[in-house]
């Protein structure tokens, strides 16, 4: 098969403000986010991604603080000011190992954000709300439902609000119908850590990254394991953020289903910062080999300032540009990596090989452990990637002559089921050396 020509690449940043973080939205200073935003539209960036804090949004469950939609309404038409568009999350939730519940949901007044009605209600007042007042923003591009809220349903969370599988379903029809039906046609989605595809017994499954809202999310981190297995700037760290593509378009149900790689950095407890601007150009122009790829949006935008205590030392590091408003190494590259792809399109690769992933009968995988860092299925993906195969990944239950001519796919490899399977971590922590292979 010829390389499939795909359409132009976007690519932005998540916002993180350069004077007092998130802790901004307590505060609004527009003239300082204006300033923000003028220098991520001179690394040639289109869109950011907004993350205002829940507790200020809606400190009440029947309360929606209408100053503070209006606050994010005025962030994204600061944003249209400098061309970029703006994505908006909505239950925020968690955010650089802080959470940010309203006291709704805690202590006294403990409950579950997914399974309990009247919180669900007030999740989709506050969609309503938010959507409402942003429809008719120009270059509004839709909600993510909050970052990364699966880690809130289960382990490794220290206090989790624990939810099964089909509660979680319902959770996310619930707040994306609202979503849609309050700023129909947009782009939609809700977003999730990695545990959703390594993690065994996790309750947000595959599927409801690869098939709720209008976009599949893939936040990719390497400390997750794979740092601390294969090195920080090694073959398979550059090339994780494509595995989990691909992973996501195996469990895609629609073949055209785009996939914005809305979160990925380069985190300086797994590489040095001379490394990384390299790892983000390898990153990204791995990524961009995916069909279907809607963009990349780099965690983040600026440096968290020294002057906020408790953070993960790499959280003071993570940005594209540092607290002072100077580009750094790392932004300075995305821009020239941009333009470059911008110019050029890559052409995706056909993907003709493919490494099965077993699945039961809802396509849940039987092991997730094979699927993360040191697992059977991401070995074997990542020995093709490095022969330069470019490898897919195929559900088991996806493997009929219809599904895989569909695809492309005219080779399967299947790994032992009883295969090397790896054991969930993420860690914010000095990594060690790459382990023996």
């Amino acid at each position: 098969m010829s390389p499939i020509e795909r359409p132009r690449l976007r690519f932005g940043a998540n916002y993180t403000p350069s004077q007092s973080w998130m802790y901004s939205w307590m505060d609004l200073d527009l003239d300082e986010v204006r300033r923000d935003f003028a220098g991520l539209a001179e690394l040639g960036l289109d869109h950011v991604r907004v993350l205002p804090l829940w507790p200020v949004l809606q400190p009440n469950r029947t309360w929606v603080r209408p100053q503070a939609v209006d606050d994010v309404r005025r962030v994204v038409d600061a944003a249209a000011e400098h061309g970029l568009d703006a994505s908006v999350d909505v239950i925020q939730g968690h955010l650089s190992s802080f959470d940010f519940v309203p006291a709704w949901l805690g202590s006294w007044h403990r409950t579950n954000m997914f399974t309990d009605p009247d919180a669900v209600a007030g999740q989709v007042l506050l969609v309503e709300r938010l959507a409402a007042g942003l429809v008719d923003a120009p270059n509004f591009l839709g909600l993510t439902l909050g970052n990364e809220l699966n880690q809130f349903s289960g382990d490794p969370h220290p206090s989790p609000m624990r939810a099964d599988a089909g509660q979680v379903t319902r959770w996310l029809e619930a707040l994306l119908g609202a979503a849609e039906a309050t700023a129909p046609g947009k782009e939609h989605l809700h977003s999730a850590y990695d545990a959703v595809w390594y993690l065994d017994d996790h309750p947000f499954a595959p599927t409801h990254v690869a098939r709720a809202g209008a976009l599949t999310s893939i936040h990719s981190w390497v400390f997750n394991g794979t740092a601390q297995r294969y090195g920080g700037r090694s073959f398979e760290s550059d090339h994780h953020a494509e595995y989990l593509i691909e992973l996501s378009r195996a469990f895609a149900t629609d073949p055209g289903r785009p996939v914005w790689l809305q979160e990925v950095g380069a985190p300086l407890n797994c590489m040095s910062a001379d490394e990384a601007p390299g790892f983000l150009e390898a990153t990204v122009r791995s990524a961009a080999t995916t069909e279907n790829l809607w963009g990349v949006t780099w965690w983040c935008s600026h440096d968290v300032p020294r002057r906020f205590g408790d953070f993960p030392e790499l959280e003071y590091s993570l940005g594209l540009i540092d607290s002072d408003r100077r580009a750094k190494p790392i932004g300075r590259r995305l821009a020239e990596v941009a333009a470059d792809l911008r110019s050029s399109p890559p052409a995706t690769p056909a993907r003709t090989v493919g490494v099965v992933v077993d699945v039961d009968a809802d396509d849940l995988p039987d092991s997730r452990g094979s699927l993360g860092p040191g697992g059977a299925v991401f070995e074997a993906w990542m020995a093709l990637a490095r022969e330069g195969a470019h490898p897919a990944l195929v559900l088991s239950s996806a493997v009929d002559a219809g599904s895989l001519a569909a695809r492309g796919i005219a080779e399967l490899v299947r790994v032992p089921q009883d295969g090397p399977r790896a054991v969930y971590q993420a860690v914010n922590t000095v990594v060690p050396e790459a382990a023996s292979r």
